[in-house]
């Protein structure tokens, strides 16, 4: 095993210390507790977002906290949940006296204590909780980790339509709603050229041949749908999009897509950019209209190579909190999606 580490054991934490090092005007960060937060709160009388889950998947979390998306991310171990106590006490210190969203990814490790910590934030009296889940990855019902389908790619948008709600002034319920809304018309799928390695565990968590890749992987190096012999890039978009079409709601209504072409980890812009032109014309060729895009690695997994695909079946009002301007350490723009 070859990584940037001092030790397995501190890898989370020192990462955090270079996070702050890196954001100082932005973030705020409780290294014993593990949670980022705002370095300057939102304002009063404005709902508050908490999300989290494992470390691993950077940008995801923490690098999404600020104006215009979360108040505060909880980092775990890698890949595994926060436990109730850190996610309860983020809660309790981002409330700006509207209530507090939580943002869950459909893991039963996150879902189970996401909900522990909103029962011990209502028996200490804290603010009234609402909870969003995220559950968009088309590839298997069930999994290692989960009851139902996964959460991975749409989180980002759920987060960003969340927190462009919140910051317009949205109450608790209407900012849940949007951001429910988003994550039901929201479906992805990925694929994997390597399997990725877990500083404590030290070997790849699955084995592929130079000549295999993995169709339908999760974000925490878990099998996929099936294995498949090494295809074109245009083979791979394949694979990708038509199943996401086969599930994709909304399909009746005329609103178009937001598409997210997501780098796993170790995937290069020059082939995420490549494949992002070969779904787009399968997109094209469908009739599916995209209204906003966004290339990069956001949702990833250590250093996983491969890429997935989220497609957002997006209203006009999740288009323009998609389009309300956001500033935090991994995403940034002023107005318009740019």
């Amino acid at each position: 095993m070859k990584k940037l580490i001092n030790d397995a054991e501190n890898v989370v934490v020192d990462s955090l210390v270079g996070l702050a090092a890196a954001h100082p005007d932005q973030l705020r960060i409780d290294l014993d507790a593990r949670v980022v937060y705002r370095a300057v709160p939102k304002e009063a009388g404005r709902v508050a977002l908490v999300s989290g889950g494992g470390s691993g998947h950077e940008p995801l979390h923490c690098g999404f906290v600020g104006t215009g998306m979360l108040d505060a991310a909880c980092a775990g171990e890698v890949f595994t949940s926060p436990v109730p106590d850190q996610i309860a006490a983020a809660t309790k210190a981002v409330d700006r006296g509207a209530g507090v969203l939580h943002i869950v990814k459909n893991y039963t490790g996150d879902v189970m204590n996401f909900e522990m910590a909103a029962e011990l934030v209502a028996m200490e009296g804290g603010p009234e909780v609402a909870t969003v889940l995220v559950a968009d990855d088309v590839a298997v019902e069930d999994s290692l980790y989960t009851t139902g389908r996964r959460g991975v790619g749409a989180t980002l948008v759920v987060e960003k339509v969340a927190g462009a709600a919140a910051e317009a002034g949205y109450s608790l319920e209407q900012v849940r709603e949007v951001a429910q809304r988003a994550a039901d018309c929201s479906r992805s799928m990925g694929m994997a050229l390597t399997s990725c390695t877990v500083p404590a565990n030290g070997k790849p968590s699955f084995d592929l041949a130079d000549d295999e890749i993995e169709i339908g992987i999760g974000i925490h190096g878990e099998p996929g749908r099936r294995r498949a012999p090494m295809m074109t890039a245009s083979q791979v978009a394949s694979e990708l999009v038509e199943p996401l079409l086969a599930e994709l709601p909304g399909s009746q209504t005329g609103h178009g897509v937001i598409a997210l072409l997501n780098g796993m980890g170790a995937t290069p812009l020059l082939e995420l950019y490549l494949m992002y032109g070969e779904v787009k014309a399968l997109l094209d060729e469908a009739g599916v209209t995209v209204e906003r895009n966004l290339v990069g690695s956001y949702v990833t997994s250590l250093d996983m190579a491969g890429c997935a695909l989220t497609l957002v079946r997006a209203d006009e009002e999740v288009l323009r909190l998609w389009d309300a301007p956001v500033r935090t350490a991994a995403l940034s723009w002023t107005e318009g999606g740019k």
